[in-house]
């Protein structure tokens, strides 16, 4: 890979399942590299301070899990946004916030990109995520040998609200698609048709995905390690509903949906993988 003639330091916030994964990717790509989150990591490269982090960095890259976390360290970098330095933010957050750190970023000088992301835990791991990203194009021509990194496609976007609105309803789409494949499972499995079987005909069929390649034969195991939370899953799920109010719909899947994934992380199940929806048709409803 070839880097800019001159390379940008970077700072890295948020280290869970995609953030580290992202972090370790560019480190490995050279990039002089810093990390933060709220809980203490044992990296080389971790540092407690999050705004003198930000202060030495040219390009800050948040993987923080929802707006109040990404509004919380924003405050505290706040000061160190300037002229010269850029923002990237890859959380997924709702619409307000997008728009309050598209000002904020602005008034100080500070180049900005939404990059929302589309992918787990294995497509981080490999450099696989899928970049949906709205701002300045001049901006995201500076910062996409970063993205690069960890992305092998970039989708431009034509606004920074437009990226978060599409990353809101896709994972909308992925809610209700494991929601129903749980539901087929569960059926087809009541009247004797193997798992198996029942991928064969979802493949073979125009509702075939590749969300039920993956997620079937995991559910069947009752395999919930997670690539993607429940937790998360519940939160863009709030997101895309305050979407859905703001222009006056009435969405009744992805609120039953949102619904039965909030009685789930009530139970405590929140880390699982958001298929974990398959376990509240558990004869025995225990978890």
């Amino acid at each position: 890979m070839t880097l800019p003639t001159k390379t940008p330091s970077l700072a890295v916030y948020g280290l869970g399942i995609i953030g580290s994964r992202v972090a370790d990717l560019l480190s490995a790509a050279s990039y002089p590299l810093g990390t933060w989150s709220r809980s203490s990591r044992s990296r080389p490269d971790f540092d407690d301070d999050a705004a003198a982090l930000a202060d030495r960095s040219e390009v800050i890259l948040f993987f923080l899990k929802d707006a109040p976390a990404v509004r919380e360290t924003f405050e505290a970098i706040r000061p160190t946004l300037r002229s010269g330095k850029s923002l990237i933010n890859h959380a997924t957050i709702d619409l307000e916030t997008t728009l309050f750190l598209e000002s904020e970023c602005r008034a100080a000088g500070c180049g900005f990109l939404n990059a929302p992301f589309t992918g787990s835990k294995v497509a981080a791991g490999n450099g696989k995520l899928v970049y949906y990203c709205g701002g300045d194009s001049s901006v995201l021509e500076d910062l996409r040998p970063i993205l690069d990194v960890s992305s092998p496609q970039i989708i431009p976007m034509d606004s920074a609200s437009q990226a978060t609105v599409v990353k809101l309803t896709t994972n909308l789409i992925s809610a209700c698609t494991v929601q129903a494949l749980a539901e087929s499972l569960r059926i087809s499995r009541a009247h004797g048709v193997p798992a198996e079987t029942l991928l064969d005909a979802i493949q073979g069929n125009a509702c075939g995905s590749a969300l039920a390649a993956m997620k079937v034969p995991t559910m069947e195991a009752e395999d919930y390690d997670p690539h993607f939370s429940l937790s998360n899953m519940l939160k863009d799920s709030r997101y895309a509903i305050d979407l859905a109010e703001k222009a006056g719909l009435n969405t009744p899947a992805i609120r039953c949906v949102s619904k039965e994934m909030d009685t789930l992380n009530r139970k405590g199940l929140g880390e699982q993988d958001f298929s974990i929806l398959n376990s509240q048709f558990k004869s025995d409803n225990s978890h």
